[in-house]
């Protein structure tokens, strides 16, 4: 049975859930429904939460299980609109001046219509992502967009209100077929409430234990069952201290995959340090949980592993 609607759309909630699930990416119900209302009403959908909870892989999973292609924006600071919508080519633009003026080319209004057309038009992801490819339009992700300036937040509320760019030279571009819109934020800074007031809104959190463990086990299949239940376990006790950057779902897979590739089968305070490194990114947590914490959460998660059996 087909989870996709004539449109090339999920014809339900539950449809969603199960099209992502075949493609090992598992959401919650709040995530799944905030999901399918901004595809059924065409809006774009702003997802904010700390680094690593699977906001850019819902758009990268989203374009694979759609069939779509998706175009990414990564975001960073001092981006612009040439960099990120558009840019004239202006070595072939000078060329075709002077050729026009080796031909005895007088008219000047042929020759700047001639120069700002489509021809010379570099297209950046945001004049792309306005582009349908065979009639489906793309997934479009605009990744990070709070390590931009308000000044290109700005440029994007016509983009995201009406799919549409104006560029001087040539007019208004706009889409015929709406892009499916994921922007992301890891909330360094906050994003003005008009570009919010475009969007439907969900902030991702850290996963629940059973769905983590879930996740693992599809991601990391070689990982033993034991041996999973630990790291995550121990994952979800350490994003309870007050470290400088807690680990995300992608650490946690990290982490499994590591420790499967060197044959563990259980976690032990030697390998915990040794692997520290593929979970955590910050020196000083690093060292908080090597010198003796790591020890006592390893035999925490030990005990109430022991007591479930």
């Amino acid at each position: 049975m087909s989870h996709l609607t004539d449109q090339g759309l999920p014809s339900s909630i539950d449809a969603l859930v199960s099209l992502l699930a075949d493609h090992d990416y598992l959401c919650g119900r709040p995530m799944a429904t905030v999901l399918f209302l901004a595809l059924k009403m065409g809006r774009p959908l702003f997802l904010e939460g700390e680094a690593g909870v699977g906001k850019t892989e819902i758009a990268k999973v989203l374009a694979k299980a759609l069939d779509r292609p998706l175009i990414r924006l990564q975001c960073y600071e001092g981006l612009d609109i040439s960099s990120a919508v558009y840019e004239w080519n202006y070595p072939a633009q000078m060329l075709e001046i002077r050729l026009a003026e080796a031909a005895g080319v007088t008219d000047r209004e042929r020759m700047e219509h001639d120069i700002f057309s489509q021809r010379y038009l570099i297209r950046r992801p945001v004049l792309r992502a306005l582009e349908s490819v065979d009639g489906r339009a793309p997934v479009f992700l605009i990744d990070e967009l709070d390590r931009t300036d308000e000044a290109f937040e700005a440029f994007l509320l016509e983009v995201l209100s009406d799919f549409q760019v104006t560029i001087p030279e040539l007019g208004t571009v706009k889409a015929e077929h709406p892009p499916i819109v994921i922007v992301t934020s890891n909330r360094t800074r906050e994003v003005h409430d008009a570009l919010k007031r475009r969007c439907l809104y969900h902030w991702v959190d850290y996963p629940q234990a059973a769905q983590e463990l879930d996740i693992i086990r599809r991601k990391v299949p070689g990982c033993n069952a034991a041996l999973s239940r630990q790291v995550v376990a121990y994952v979800q006790k350490l994003r309870t201290l007050d470290l400088f950057k807690n680990p995300g779902v992608a650490e946690t897979i990290d982490w499994a995959t590591a420790l499967t590739e060197l044959d563990r089968l259980a976690l032990d305070p030697e390998t915990i340090s040794d692997t520290l490194g593929t979970l955590l990114k910050y020196q000083d947590d690093i060292a908080r949980i090597q010198s003796g914490e790591g020890r006592r959460i390893l035999s925490d998660v030990q005990a109430e592993l022991e007591a479930v059996r």
